[in-house]
């Protein structure tokens, strides 16, 4: 549970589970996690009767933005799999993703905060760039999931 301090937590030290029930099993972990985020849109209204001479607005549909996870190419295919379900057609597919903040501190293990993407689907995977130049970079593969809601404990 999320603690009041004074200072910010670091991005450094969270997990993801993918809602595939291998939360303990680690099949790789992420190096990235970016796109949270939720959005209400407006809707303008105006009685023809207002005494102002202006709109009200007034909160419609809130929609979450896509959440794209990156992490190195390790030969698992839990990924890849879960978008081939998706590209068959498989509605039931769709996953309750939590992403778990954890706190740096030496004793804290439990998540300081969690945002659980609900009906999450991969619409998207990208395979590394491959380069013969010598280097140490790292083959990383994304994934790119659509997201009905946000919910954030």
């Amino acid at each position: 549970m999320a603690e009041l301090r004074d200072t910010p937590y670091s991005v450094f030290n969270y997990l993801v589970n993918l809602g595939d029930g291998s939360e303990g099993d680690v099949q790789g972990g992420f190096s990235e996690v970016s796109g949270l985020n939720a959005e209400v849109t407006v809707a303008e209204y105006r009685n023809g009767n207002a005494p102002v001479n202006y709109v009200s607005k007034i909160p419609a549909i809130h929609k979450a933005g896509d959440v794209t996870l990156k992490r190195g190419v390790i030969g698992a295919q839990n990924l890849y799999s879960w978008l081939n379900q998706i590209r068959a057609g498989d509605v039931t597919a769709k996953r309750n993703v939590e992403i778990k903040l954890k706190s740096e501190d030496p004793g804290g293990q439990g998540a300081v905060v969690t945002w659980k993407l609900i009906n999450a689907m991969p619409i998207k995977w990208t395979g590394p760039t491959l380069t013969a130049k010598g280097g140490s970079d790292v083959a990383i593969e994304e994934l790119v999931l659509a997201v009905e809601s946000i919910e954030q404990s």
